[in-house]
């Protein structure tokens, strides 16, 4: 049974100053790695504050979470992640994904494609930043990106490469994860119409999420690790959890139309609520049953004692 490994956030613009003490507090509190989001309204640029956030410290692991892979071509970025991984002394994770967040591509003018077309872009990406991470002169012809005799520099400490963090809720892109990643993210659904699909969140659907990997993975699923992180609505320490429960499906009936049960929103690995001792318990469960080890926690301090307790269990 894999250790816990749990990740805080960075999604806020803050000062040089606040980013570095934040990261220095991350680190202390025994937290694996500082993760910063990738969109283009109201937070900092992810490659920035990830270069920030280990020069300030020298245990602490960084990526983003996750990094859009349309808003960038995969040879740029890969120069860019190599160049932290050198500067960190191997301390990055690579997450990306193939985009979903409609309104951010309407606001520049970018063309939100299909999920088939962005999954496809996002499976092309993933084999060009691998060759940029090689060290080795290689080429690529695919529909989306071509490279010709590129040798990438500079080559990542990490051999052969970083860890690679690819998530999502279709049973596509984790069948991407499930051949290409490290650590398989899994998140909920949204649907064609942009709208989340709230059945998504529930313990049944991520095993069947985790099914879908492992008949992907075949020989690779015993190494996989996998994430979960809080969606759709804030963590909340409370002892009352059955009226938290009750809010969250007031509010997910009329965001998605659909009402789930109590029992599926307790229980949904995307809703972190209830008393410490519940979450505890919840993530012990979702360990052993799921083999769910990599959570995101969100922001640093508001689940300190959950850390506290399950910090190299």
């Amino acid at each position: 049974m894999r250790p816990f490994r749990f990740l805080a956030n960075a999604s806020e613009i803050v000062t040089g100053s606040e980013l570095v003490d934040r990261a220095r507090r991350a680190e202390d509190m025994g937290y694996h790695a500082l993760v910063v989001p990738d969109h283009l309204l109201g937070q900092l640029s992810p490659i920035v504050a990830m270069t920030t956030i280990v020069a300030a410290t020298s245990t602490l692991r960084v990526s983003a979470f996750v990094m859009n892979n349309d808003l960038r071509h995969p040879a740029v970025v890969g120069q860019d992640l190599a160049s932290i991984d050198v500067l960190s002394g191997g301390r990055l994770d690579v997450a990306i994904g193939a985009g979903w967040n409609k309104p951010e591509y309407d606001a520049i003018g970018l063309a939100f494609d299909p999920a088939p077309m962005r999954q496809a872009r996002l499976a092309e990406s993933i084999t060009v930043l691998k060759g940029v991470f090689s060290g080795a002169s290689f080429s690529f012809s695919g529909e989306h990106y071509t490279i010709t005799d590129y040798t990438g520099e500079p080559v990542p400490v990490q051999r052969p490469y970083p860890p690679f963090f690819v998530g999502g809720g279709g049973r596509r892109t984790l069948g991407l994860a499930a051949r290409e990643a490290n650590i398989v993210g899994l998140a909920p659904r949204i649907q064609s119409n942009g709208v989340l699909d709230a059945r998504s969140m529930t313990l049944d659907a991520t095993r069947q999420k985790i099914d879908w990997v492992r008949e992907a993975a075949g020989d690779r699923f015993a190494s996989l690790a996998f994430n979960v992180y809080p969606s759709t609505w804030p963590v909340t320490v409370t002892d009352d959890l059955r009226a938290e429960a009750r809010r969250v499906i007031d509010h997910l009936s009329a965001k998605t139309g659909v009402e789930l049960t109590e029992e599926d929103v307790i229980d949904s690995p995307h809703l972190f609520i209830g008393s410490v001792d519940r979450l505890v318990e919840k993530f012990l469960q979702l360990r052993e049953e799921l083999g769910i080890s990599s959570i995101l926690l969100g922001d640093i301090e508001v689940l300190a004692p959950v850390l506290e307790r399950l910090r190299g269990v």
